[in-house]
């Protein structure tokens, strides 16, 4: 009987102690800010985000107010896009911009909000199509994702950040003005010859540096001609030979 109470009693006592660790294990309240932000930027790296967002959810709980909140908030937003979920990180980084609009980091938290749906949208068109253009899905994300890069380049010239915004806006703009073609495509095979001409006007009025304006003039001359508006598809006409006076329209058209 002594020896079975004995046994008893050890159980509980391990039982406790192995308690104690795991409590201690999971207590962050101890641990000083700077190294709580270390170990959650290393659990990124690690692709560990669990125990990341746990270390910066803290950072926030108990330093609310410092310069180490705002770099959580920094890198809860970054950690979010390494996660791939663009509303999670467009959530967080304007959670820091509303907070801290004039933060020296502002900037990239601009950015992050463009690469989120830059990256977001360009993967999952990859990913179902073994290509990178997704001119034929909804554009929006395209739109949000320019809208946030222009915000950082023009409100923040000079920064590190623009350079690669700008890039990134022009491939934007050239998706959106090529999903824009695809519609007036649509309009032409089912002889919706007004909807061409406005959509095509769209493009290249809106859209003038990018390689759709090509197509856009092109179908305006076939839309004009269906249409019986022999003057305006010259006019069309002429505009795309000075443009794009190799444009196989020219040919196929034989204006």
């Amino acid at each position: 009987m002594k020896l079975y109470l004995r046994l008893i009693s050890i159980s509980i006592i391990l039982i406790a102690l192995v308690a104690c660790q795991s409590k201690n294990k999971n207590d962050l309240s101890d641990i000083p800010a700077p190294e709580l932000l270390a170990i959650a930027k290393e659990a990124i790296k690690d692709s560990n985000y669990e125990t990341a967002l746990n270390h910066l959810r803290e950072i926030e709980a108990r330093f609310p107010y410092g310069v180490y909140a705002q770099q959580a908030m920094l890198e809860t937003a970054y950690l979010y896009h390494k996660q791939g979920d663009p509303e999670l990180t467009v959530a967080a980084a304007d959670r820091f911009i509303y907070t801290y609009p004039t933060h020296a980091n502002v900037d990239y938290a601009y950015y992050l909000k463009g690469l989120a749906n830059y990256t977001t949208s360009r993967n999952f068109i990859a990913k179902f199509t073994g290509s990178k253009d997704f001119s034929d899905r909804d554009p929006q994300a395209a739109r949000q994702s320019f809208d946030a890069f222009q915000e950082l380049a023009t409100r923040f010239p000079d920064s590190r950040y623009t350079e690669d915004s700008v890039k990134r806006m022009q491939a934007l703009l050239t998706t959106i003005a090529k999903h824009d073609t695809n519609i007036a495509k649509f309009y032409l095979e089912r002889g919706a010859y007004v909807a061409v001409v406005n959509r095509c006007k769209q493009v290249i009025e809106q859209y003038q540096n990018t390689p759709a304006v090509e197509d856009a003039l092109g179908m305006m001359v076939i839309a004009y001609r269906e249409m019986g508006l022999a003057d305006l598809a010259h006019d069309s006409w002429r505009v795309l030979q000075t443009n794009f006076p190799n444009s196989r329209y020219l040919s196929e058209l034989n204006g």
